[in-house]
């Protein structure tokens, strides 16, 4: 679907428009050391900016005109109207009813249409791409579209441009395109990395997938994380991630809630519960660091239901 050649052309295109995000090495008790890159800090509070912008970049006049339309647990319909808005693009993001409000409430900030269909990602979606053929927009997909995965890799270059001796890069997956473009990067700039994927007990798209040696359609999603609730990835997105992922972990939605707190209390960082997933891989135990390895923990969006799941632990 996309190569290194897309990622370093993405990352050009999209360069005037978001964020250089730092790598924040630090010690947060009881974890090992990390390296935290710190996507919590990008134009509309996620990674979900740079795939945005780079499908954006790429639409002519016309299908301009028409708009965008996507489906979105929240991070990625924040981040199209994000960059709709900076285009002058109409847009409509369809959520399901699990989206958190203030999540829904940013996307309409931003001056996009906000629909509200289903009770997952995936009857969101439907809807979407219904009223993306009805209406002639261009449907803008979080994580199957090879522009937006692009997008998403310039994750991968930035961490191993500040960090070139990182061993492995654990990132949290949902449909997978941010684990996709990252892999992509990653390994084919440093042959021998790891990426770690991390994916809630309640979704475990990938994981299942792995196991079964191609896609899968979960029977159910129950997890209460909407930007991790996708129950089917797309083929594209698996191949690539087949022979590029050292492993999936599965976390539970209460090691995310964990994470955030640790992250909120310890160092400042206002993680939604998807952002903090790569971090409470680490705090689970799900995934154990060697001695003296080298770990990046993508923390890939900022959102209110961390930093409420840290005010729920109290004083």
């Amino acid at each position: 679907m996309i190569t290194l050649a897309d990622v370093q052309a993405a990352a050009r295109r999209i360069a005037p428009f978001v964020r250089r995000t730092p790598l924040f090495r630090v010690t947060l008790p009881p974890l090992p050391e990390l390296a935290l890159k710190l996507d919590t800090l990008q134009l509309s509070g996620s990674f979900k900016a740079r795939g945005a912008f780079a499908r954006l970049t790429l639409l002519d006049a016309d299908e301009r005109r028409a708009g965008l339309v996507t489906a979105s647990g929240g991070n990625h319909g924040i981040a199209v109207a994000c960059a709709a808005r900076e285009a002058g693009v109409p847009a409509t993001v369809f959520v399901p009813r699990s989206v958190h409000p203030a999540k829904a409430e940013r996307i309409r900030r931003y001056g996009a249409r906000l629909e509200v269909a289903g009770t997952v990602w995936d009857e969101a979606n439907a809807a979407a791409l219904a009223h993306a053929a009805a209406a002639g927009a261009t449907y803008v997909h979080p994580f199957a579209d090879p522009a937006v995965a692009a997008g998403q890799g310039t994750t991968a270059l930035e961490i191993l441009a500040d960090d070139p001796e990182v061993d492995t890069i654990l990132v949290a997956i949902g449909g997978g395109g941010l684990a996709s473009g990252v892999a992509v990067a990653a390994t084919a700039l440093k042959p021998g990395i790891r990426i770690v994927g991390v994916e809630p007990t309640g979704a475990p798209t990938l994981h299942a997938s792995l196991a079964a040696g191609a896609v899968v359609t979960l029977p159910a999603i129950t997890t209460k994380v909407p930007t991790l609730a996708a129950g089917r990835t797309d083929e594209r997105v698996f191949a690539l991630l087949q022979d590029r992922l050292d492993r999936v972990v599965l976390i539970e939605d209460s090691d995310m809630e964990a994470a955030a707190r640790l992250l909120w209390d310890e160092a400042g960082i206002a993680a939604d519960l998807s952002g903090a997933a790569a971090v409470a891989a680490v705090l689970a135990g799900a995934y154990r660091p060697a001695p003296g390895e080298r770990v990046a923990a993508i923390v890939c969006g900022a959102g209110a239901d961390g930093i409420s799941a840290a005010a729920a632990a109290g004083p």
